[in-house]
Protein backbone atom coordinates (compact mmCIF):
# COMPACT_ATOMS: atom_id res chain seq x y z
CA UNK A 1 0.00 0.00 0.00
CA UNK A 2 3.03 2.78 0.70
CA UNK A 3 4.81 1.62 -2.80
CA UNK A 4 1.08 2.22 -4.57
CA UNK A 5 0.59 5.70 -2.74
CA UNK A 6 4.41 7.19 -1.80
CA UNK A 7 6.21 5.50 -4.28
CA UNK A 8 4.04 6.88 -7.35
CA UNK A 9 3.20 3.93 -8.87
CA UNK A 10 -0.40 4.01 -10.39
CA UNK A 11 -3.79 3.24 -8.96
CA UNK A 12 -4.21 0.52 -11.51
CA UNK A 13 -1.45 -1.16 -10.25
CA UNK A 14 -2.32 -1.35 -6.72
CA UNK A 15 -5.93 -2.72 -7.87
CA UNK A 16 -4.88 -5.10 -9.98
CA UNK A 17 -5.25 -7.56 -5.93
CA UNK A 18 -8.22 -8.66 -5.98
CA UNK A 19 -8.38 -8.07 -2.25
CA UNK A 20 -7.91 -4.06 -2.04
CA UNK A 21 -10.04 -4.46 -5.48
CA UNK A 22 -12.77 -5.88 -3.07
CA UNK A 23 -11.95 -3.15 -0.44
CA UNK A 24 -12.35 -0.38 -3.28
CA UNK A 25 -16.30 -2.00 -3.65
CA UNK A 26 -16.73 -1.80 -0.06
CA UNK A 27 -16.38 1.63 0.03
CA UNK A 28 -18.48 2.13 -3.51
CA UNK A 29 -21.17 0.08 -2.12
CA UNK A 30 -21.40 2.04 1.01
CA UNK A 31 -23.45 5.59 1.37
CA UNK A 32 -19.92 7.41 1.15
CA UNK A 33 -20.10 6.24 -2.41
CA UNK A 34 -21.71 7.20 -5.70
CA UNK A 35 -25.00 7.20 -5.84
CA UNK A 36 -26.83 4.89 -6.72
CA UNK A 37 -30.69 3.94 -8.76
CA UNK A 38 -32.85 1.12 -7.68
CA UNK A 39 -34.48 -1.28 -10.76
CA UNK A 40 -35.58 -4.62 -11.06
CA UNK A 41 -33.81 -6.68 -13.51
CA UNK A 42 -34.72 -10.60 -13.87
CA UNK A 43 -37.29 -10.28 -11.07
CA UNK A 44 -34.77 -8.88 -8.40
CA UNK A 45 -34.74 -5.28 -6.92
CA UNK A 46 -30.95 -4.05 -7.84
CA UNK A 47 -28.93 -1.39 -7.90
CA UNK A 48 -26.83 0.66 -10.72
CA UNK A 49 -25.06 3.57 -11.87
CA UNK A 50 -24.03 5.11 -15.37
CA UNK A 51 -20.44 4.63 -16.31
CA UNK A 52 -19.55 7.82 -16.76
CA UNK A 53 -20.88 8.98 -12.96
CA UNK A 54 -18.80 6.11 -11.62
CA UNK A 55 -15.73 7.40 -13.56
CA UNK A 56 -16.22 10.51 -12.06
CA UNK A 57 -16.88 9.99 -8.52
CA UNK A 58 -13.62 7.63 -8.73
CA UNK A 59 -11.69 10.42 -10.17
CA UNK A 60 -13.46 13.55 -8.16
CA UNK A 61 -14.84 12.33 -5.22
CA UNK A 62 -18.23 14.02 -3.95
CA UNK A 63 -18.06 16.61 -1.45
CA UNK A 64 -17.68 14.82 2.04
CA UNK A 65 -17.22 11.89 1.22
CA UNK A 66 -14.15 10.38 3.18
CA UNK A 67 -12.17 8.19 0.82
CA UNK A 68 -10.56 5.07 2.95
CA UNK A 69 -6.84 5.96 4.22
CA UNK A 70 -5.48 2.81 2.91
CA UNK A 71 -6.98 3.25 -0.75
CA UNK A 72 -4.96 5.16 -3.20
CA UNK A 73 -7.14 8.02 -5.18
CA UNK A 74 -7.21 7.93 -8.86
CA UNK A 75 -5.26 11.13 -10.55
CA UNK A 76 -6.35 10.27 -13.80
CA UNK A 77 -9.53 9.07 -16.02
CA UNK A 78 -7.52 6.60 -17.63
CA UNK A 79 -6.69 4.48 -14.53
CA UNK A 80 -9.98 4.85 -13.50
CA UNK A 81 -11.31 3.22 -16.15
CA UNK A 82 -8.81 0.53 -16.48
CA UNK A 83 -10.25 -0.41 -12.53
CA UNK A 84 -13.97 0.16 -14.24
CA UNK A 85 -13.06 -2.66 -16.86
CA UNK A 86 -11.53 -5.00 -14.22
CA UNK A 87 -14.54 -4.74 -12.11
CA UNK A 88 -16.54 -6.00 -14.78
CA UNK A 89 -14.09 -8.81 -15.76
CA UNK A 90 -14.11 -10.19 -12.43
CA UNK A 91 -17.83 -9.93 -12.37
CA UNK A 92 -18.46 -7.26 -9.20
CA UNK A 93 -20.50 -5.45 -11.75
CA UNK A 94 -22.38 -6.08 -15.60
CA UNK A 95 -23.38 -3.90 -18.34
CA UNK A 96 -27.43 -3.21 -18.48
CA UNK A 97 -29.63 -1.91 -20.80
CA UNK A 98 -32.83 -0.32 -20.00
CA UNK A 99 -35.78 -2.13 -21.31
CA UNK A 100 -38.39 0.33 -19.43
CA UNK A 101 -38.73 3.19 -16.76
CA UNK A 102 -37.42 1.58 -13.30
CA UNK A 103 -36.82 -2.00 -15.68
CA UNK A 104 -33.48 -3.52 -16.84
CA UNK A 105 -32.00 -6.51 -18.51
CA UNK A 106 -28.12 -8.06 -18.89
CA UNK A 107 -26.73 -6.46 -21.82
CA UNK A 108 -24.64 -8.58 -24.55
CA UNK A 109 -21.98 -5.92 -24.80
CA UNK A 110 -19.94 -7.00 -21.48
CA UNK A 111 -17.05 -4.10 -22.28
CA UNK A 112 -16.87 -1.10 -20.01
CA UNK A 113 -18.27 2.22 -21.48
CA UNK A 114 -19.06 5.54 -19.66
CA UNK A 115 -22.01 5.84 -21.40
CA UNK A 116 -24.04 2.55 -20.33
CA UNK A 117 -25.33 1.18 -17.25
CA UNK A 118 -24.00 -1.17 -14.83
CA UNK A 119 -25.67 -3.22 -12.17
CA UNK A 120 -23.72 -4.53 -8.85
CA UNK A 121 -23.50 -7.78 -8.43
CA UNK A 122 -20.97 -7.54 -5.29
CA UNK A 123 -23.39 -6.78 -2.32
CA UNK A 124 -20.79 -5.40 -0.30
CA UNK A 125 -20.12 -6.86 3.50
CA UNK A 126 -22.33 -8.65 4.69
CA UNK A 127 -21.57 -8.54 8.33
CA UNK A 128 -23.61 -5.94 9.44
CA UNK A 129 -26.66 -7.32 7.48
CA UNK A 130 -26.26 -10.84 8.93
CA UNK A 131 -26.11 -9.27 12.09
CA UNK A 132 -28.87 -6.82 11.92
CA UNK A 133 -30.90 -10.30 10.86
CA UNK A 134 -30.07 -12.46 13.70
CA UNK A 135 -31.52 -9.08 15.46
CA UNK A 136 -34.21 -9.23 13.50
CA UNK A 137 -35.37 -12.84 14.05
CA UNK A 138 -34.28 -12.65 18.47
CA UNK A 139 -36.74 -9.46 18.31
CA UNK A 140 -39.51 -11.38 16.50
CA UNK A 141 -38.94 -14.47 18.77
CA UNK A 142 -38.72 -12.34 22.26
CA UNK A 143 -42.38 -10.39 20.77
CA UNK A 144 -44.13 -13.67 19.78
CA UNK A 145 -43.47 -14.45 23.46
CA UNK A 146 -44.83 -11.69 25.18
CA UNK A 147 -47.45 -13.61 27.08
CA UNK A 148 -45.37 -15.49 29.09
CA UNK A 149 -42.60 -12.97 29.64
CA UNK A 150 -42.09 -12.00 33.72
CA UNK A 151 -44.12 -9.13 35.06
CA UNK A 152 -41.31 -6.96 36.05
CA UNK A 153 -40.63 -7.37 32.09
CA UNK A 154 -43.81 -6.18 31.23
CA UNK A 155 -43.52 -3.64 33.22
CA UNK A 156 -40.69 -2.49 32.40
CA UNK A 157 -41.74 -2.27 28.70
CA UNK A 158 -44.59 -0.87 29.14
CA UNK A 159 -42.54 1.96 30.67
CA UNK A 160 -40.45 2.31 28.06
CA UNK A 161 -42.52 2.82 25.66
CA UNK A 162 -44.67 5.10 27.05
CA UNK A 163 -41.22 7.41 27.98
CA UNK A 164 -40.42 7.20 24.19
CA UNK A 165 -44.07 8.08 23.55
CA UNK A 166 -43.68 11.56 25.57
CA UNK A 167 -40.23 12.09 24.73
CA UNK A 168 -40.89 12.06 20.69
CA UNK A 169 -44.21 14.35 21.36
CA UNK A 170 -42.61 16.60 23.08
CA UNK A 171 -39.42 16.79 20.82
CA UNK A 172 -41.95 17.42 17.74
CA UNK A 173 -43.56 20.20 19.72
CA UNK A 174 -40.59 21.53 20.48
CA UNK A 175 -39.23 21.95 16.92
CA UNK A 176 -42.45 23.35 15.67
CA UNK A 177 -42.34 25.98 18.44
CA UNK A 178 -38.88 27.26 17.84
CA UNK A 179 -39.65 26.95 14.22
CA UNK A 180 -42.96 28.88 14.66
CA UNK A 181 -41.18 31.72 16.60
CA UNK A 182 -38.13 32.21 14.86
CA UNK A 183 -40.21 31.75 11.61
CA UNK A 184 -42.10 34.61 12.54
CA UNK A 185 -39.01 37.45 13.01
CA UNK A 186 -37.90 35.88 8.96
CA UNK A 187 -35.94 32.89 9.90
CA UNK A 188 -36.06 29.22 9.24
CA UNK A 189 -34.81 27.96 12.47
CA UNK A 190 -34.72 24.01 12.83
CA UNK A 191 -33.99 21.47 15.62
CA UNK A 192 -32.55 18.26 14.30
CA UNK A 193 -33.58 19.31 10.26
CA UNK A 194 -32.78 15.51 9.44
CA UNK A 195 -34.03 13.75 12.17
CA UNK A 196 -37.28 12.57 9.63
CA UNK A 197 -35.16 12.11 6.40
CA UNK A 198 -35.30 8.89 5.28
CA UNK A 199 -32.79 8.79 2.79
CA UNK A 200 -30.11 9.05 5.37
CA UNK A 201 -28.45 7.05 8.59
CA UNK A 202 -29.37 6.95 12.12
CA UNK A 203 -25.82 8.98 12.56
CA UNK A 204 -26.93 11.33 9.79
CA UNK A 205 -30.17 12.28 10.90
CA UNK A 206 -28.88 14.01 13.98
CA UNK A 207 -25.76 16.24 11.60
CA UNK A 208 -26.62 19.10 12.17
CA UNK A 209 -27.93 19.93 15.41
CA UNK A 210 -29.97 23.13 14.21
CA UNK A 211 -30.12 24.96 11.23
CA UNK A 212 -31.11 28.79 10.90
CA UNK A 213 -32.08 30.16 7.25
CA UNK A 214 -33.55 33.42 6.48
CA UNK A 215 -36.84 32.92 5.06
CA UNK A 216 -38.15 33.24 0.97
CA UNK A 217 -39.68 36.49 -0.10
CA UNK A 218 -43.12 37.07 -0.09
CA UNK A 219 -44.22 35.47 3.28
CA UNK A 220 -44.72 38.55 5.38
CA UNK A 221 -48.16 38.54 5.26
CA UNK A 222 -48.03 34.87 6.25
CA UNK A 223 -45.63 36.02 9.09
CA UNK A 224 -47.77 39.23 10.32
CA UNK A 225 -51.21 36.71 10.73
CA UNK A 226 -49.23 33.91 12.59
CA UNK A 227 -47.90 36.28 14.62
CA UNK A 228 -51.14 37.62 15.52
CA UNK A 229 -52.75 34.25 15.74
CA UNK A 230 -49.79 33.03 18.32
CA UNK A 231 -49.83 35.99 20.67
CA UNK A 232 -53.85 35.83 20.87
CA UNK A 233 -53.53 32.41 21.95
CA UNK A 234 -51.13 33.40 24.62
CA UNK A 235 -52.79 36.23 25.80
CA UNK A 236 -55.81 34.30 26.13
CA UNK A 237 -53.42 31.35 28.23
CA UNK A 238 -52.62 34.48 30.28
CA UNK A 239 -55.77 36.01 30.91
CA UNK A 240 -57.75 32.51 31.73
CA UNK A 241 -56.06 31.12 34.54
CA UNK A 242 -58.45 29.38 35.69
CA UNK A 243 -58.84 27.22 32.06
CA UNK A 244 -55.25 26.90 31.38
CA UNK A 245 -54.41 25.42 34.56
CA UNK A 246 -57.69 22.64 34.00
CA UNK A 247 -56.14 22.13 30.95
CA UNK A 248 -52.61 21.59 32.39
CA UNK A 249 -54.13 19.32 35.21
CA UNK A 250 -55.70 17.33 32.83
CA UNK A 251 -52.41 16.63 30.96
CA UNK A 252 -50.97 15.84 33.59
CA UNK A 253 -53.60 13.46 34.92
CA UNK A 254 -53.36 11.91 31.38
CA UNK A 255 -49.72 11.28 31.84
CA UNK A 256 -50.40 9.57 35.63
CA UNK A 257 -52.68 7.74 33.81
CA UNK A 258 -50.89 5.88 30.62
CA UNK A 259 -47.73 5.23 33.07
CA UNK A 260 -50.14 3.60 35.78
CA UNK A 261 -51.58 2.08 33.09
CA UNK A 262 -55.20 2.77 33.72
CA UNK A 263 -56.03 4.38 30.77
CA UNK A 264 -59.13 3.30 28.93
CA UNK A 265 -59.13 -0.09 30.91
CA UNK A 266 -61.19 -3.42 29.98
CA UNK A 267 -60.50 -5.16 33.52
CA UNK A 268 -60.21 -4.71 37.10
CA UNK A 269 -56.50 -4.20 38.95
CA UNK A 270 -56.84 -7.42 40.50
CA UNK A 271 -57.24 -9.13 37.12
CA UNK A 272 -54.51 -7.13 35.80
CA UNK A 273 -52.27 -8.63 38.96
CA UNK A 274 -54.02 -12.42 38.13
CA UNK A 275 -52.79 -12.22 34.77
CA UNK A 276 -49.84 -14.44 34.94
CA UNK A 277 -51.23 -16.98 37.41
CA UNK A 278 -53.15 -20.21 36.83
CA UNK A 279 -56.94 -19.60 36.53
CA UNK A 280 -58.40 -22.49 39.24
CA UNK A 281 -61.96 -22.62 40.17
CA UNK A 282 -62.76 -21.37 43.92
CA UNK A 283 -64.47 -23.63 46.31
CA UNK A 284 -67.69 -21.23 46.01
CA UNK A 285 -67.65 -22.30 42.66
CA UNK A 286 -67.38 -25.00 42.68
CA UNK A 287 -70.24 -25.38 44.90
CA UNK A 288 -72.37 -23.70 42.71
CA UNK A 289 -71.46 -25.76 40.05
CA UNK A 290 -73.22 -28.65 42.08
CA UNK A 291 -75.70 -26.62 43.32
CA UNK A 292 -76.57 -26.39 39.05
CA UNK A 293 -76.34 -29.17 38.29
CA UNK A 294 -78.50 -31.14 40.94
CA UNK A 295 -80.96 -28.75 40.10
CA UNK A 296 -81.03 -29.43 36.51
CA UNK A 297 -81.34 -33.08 37.36
CA UNK A 298 -84.15 -32.13 39.70
CA UNK A 299 -85.50 -30.21 36.48
CA UNK A 300 -84.88 -33.35 34.36
CA UNK A 301 -86.68 -36.15 36.83
CA UNK A 302 -89.69 -34.29 37.19
CA UNK A 303 -90.08 -33.75 33.22
CA UNK A 304 -89.28 -37.41 33.10
CA UNK A 305 -92.63 -38.05 35.92
CA UNK A 306 -94.69 -35.49 33.98
CA UNK A 307 -94.07 -37.32 30.54
CA UNK A 308 -94.76 -40.70 32.34
CA UNK A 309 -97.74 -39.84 33.91
CA UNK A 310 -98.90 -38.66 30.41
CA UNK A 311 -98.27 -41.73 28.63
CA UNK A 312 -99.63 -44.23 30.92
CA UNK A 313 -103.01 -41.37 31.11
CA UNK A 314 -103.02 -42.31 27.50
CA UNK A 315 -102.57 -46.05 27.29
CA UNK A 316 -105.93 -45.89 30.02
CA UNK A 317 -107.82 -43.99 27.43
CA UNK A 318 -106.80 -46.35 24.61
CA UNK A 319 -107.70 -49.47 26.76
CA UNK A 320 -110.73 -47.41 27.78
CA UNK A 321 -112.03 -47.14 24.04
CA UNK A 322 -111.47 -50.29 23.18
CA UNK A 323 -113.85 -51.85 25.96
CA UNK A 324 -116.57 -49.67 24.45
CA UNK A 325 -115.80 -50.60 20.54
CA UNK A 326 -116.03 -54.43 22.31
Amino acid sequence: MASATDSGSSAKDFYEDDKQLMKLCDFLRTSEGPPVREAIEMDKRVYYIKGEKLVNFMVEPKKGAKWPKELPKFKNRSDAIAVCKELCSRQYMHRSEKVAKGELEVSRVRDFDESAYFTWIYEGNKKYTHFMTACLVVGFLCCTCFPIWPNFLKVFVWYMSVSLLIFVFFLVTTRAMLFLTVWIIGYECWLLPNLFDEQLGFCESFIPVISVEPTKDGQLMYRVGVFVAFFSFCYWAVTQPSEFDGFVKGQGDFIKDLYAGTLLSDMSQKDKEDIDKPKMPSLEDLLKKLDSEDEEEEELSDEAAAEALLNSLVDDEEDIDEEDEE
